[in-house]
């Protein structure tokens, strides 16, 4: 699902929380360097089957990150780990 960018914010068109989630991944790319890329759950029936109630979903490195809103200051401190290192 992911293109090789280590953040995946899955949206659908039209929502709130996305649009609010789209900044705060805005700004922490902007302080970062880390690039993202958005899914909208209603190109697939999977997707819409797994994430459909919870849009936005946050990936970090494949996996779920979180849901509804963007932890700020949680992402920015797992974005300074490497990749596959134990988040807490």
């Amino acid at each position: 699902m992911t293109d090789g960018t280590r953040l995946t914010l899955i949206s659908r068109p039209g929502c709130h929380l996305c649009e609010v989630a789209e900044q705060v991944l805005d700004r922490v790319a902007g302080d970062t360097g880390e690039s993202w890329t958005r899914v909208d759950v209603t190109d697939s029936v999977e997707l819409e089957r797994d994430y459909g109630d919870r849009v936005p979903v946050l990936l970090l490195d494949g996996k779920e990150h979180g849901y509804w809103r963007v932890e700020e200051d949680r992402l920015r401190r797992d974005l300074a780990r490497p990749p596959g290192a134990p988040r807490l």
